[in-house]
């Protein structure tokens, strides 16, 4: 059961989300990068905050103790990253990579780490170094196709995805990324298809039904979403994830009409001749630069 309300929304992809995909699917285009695609840090559901507070307490002082120790190193930076403390867990990774440049495990948790700082480019070039073309790593793989969907590359971000399905076939947490990055370019089909088929492996991680959940209302169909966010969820946390999914729709809804051409009526009738909108109709786009990188995950 949940215990508060932003446990249960963290179930759910981040809000920017929704608005991105309304961006796109309302024909108009930002130059911000999404947020996340739930795909830069697993950490496990059934932890709560006071379990991950006390880890950074316990992790700070045997790290201030023991700088060198990677072991405790990585786990003081999967701490804070859990509690939001993005900048502290990039300057104790970056320390460990600098320690030890060539450890895949460290590599691999820096490069996490820089993309939820929003360093994007930078992570790209880590998470590269966290494997290799001859021993990829689909954990690595899914991590780098997260990172290209913030900076708005989704045809890329989907290569690496693909790629690490190739490895773990039937993966759930690289079919939900995959899915979300079909929403990501609009392709709503897709993006339920594949949640579908993330949803349908055991165990099931929540997470994946509730995104499954976002992207059925995306497509207008509110009903079947919330019966999908209730699902095998105590009476309490269903609620709240529901009142969630209506509040990120509900955002859906005012991009949709804060991006209808002038002129245009609720019904999307042009009553005095509307602008054409197609040359500004592409996915969401990013102002970070390019950056290549091996064909995210969470942790």
């Amino acid at each position: 059961m949940c215990s508060t309300r932003s446990r249960c929304a963290r179930l759910f992809a981040p809000a920017a989300l929704v608005v991105a995909v309304a961006a796109a699917t309302a024909g108009c285009q930002t130059t911000q990068p999404t947020q996340p695609t739930a795909a830069l840090s697993l950490v496990p559901a059934d932890r709560s905050d006071a379990d991950w507070q006390r880890d950074v307490v316990v992790y700070g002082q045997q790290y201030r103790a023991h700088p060198a120790d990677l072991n405790v190193a990585l786990r003081y930076a999967q701490a804070l990253r859990a509690t939001g403390r993005r900048a502290q867990a990039v300057a104790v990774l970056e320390r460990a990579s600098i320690q030890s440049p060539h450890d895949k495990v460290v590599l691999g948790a820096y490069g996490r780490a820089l993309a939820e700082a929003g360093d994007y480019d930078q992570a790209l070039d880590v998470l590269s170094r966290a494997h290799s073309p001859d021993q990829p790593d689909w954990r690595i793989l899914s991590a780098q196709g997260a990172v290209l969907d913030q900076m708005g590359r989704h045809a890329e971000a989907q290569r690496y995805y693909l790629t690490a399905l190739k490895i773990v076939p039937d993966e759930p947490s690289v079919l939900s990324n995959l899915g979300l990055s079909y929403a990501l370019s609009k392709d709503l089909g897709d993006a339920e298809a594949t949640l579908r088929r993330a949803a349908a492996q055991r165990p099931v991680d929540p997470r994946v039904r509730q995104n499954l959940a976002l992207v059925v209302g995306l497509q207008g169909r509110f009903a079947e979403a919330e019966s999908i966010a209730r699902a095998d969820l105590p009476p309490q946390e269903a609620a709240a994830n529901v009142a969630y999914l209506r509040q990120m729709l509900a955002r859906r809804r005012d991009v949709h009409l804060s991006a209808r051409p002038r002129g245009e009526s609720p019904t999307g009738e042009c009553a005095t001749g509307c602008p054409d909108t197609t040359a500004s109709s592409g996915a969401t786009q990013s102002s970070s630069g390019s950056s290549s990188g091996f064909p995210l995950a969470r942790d």
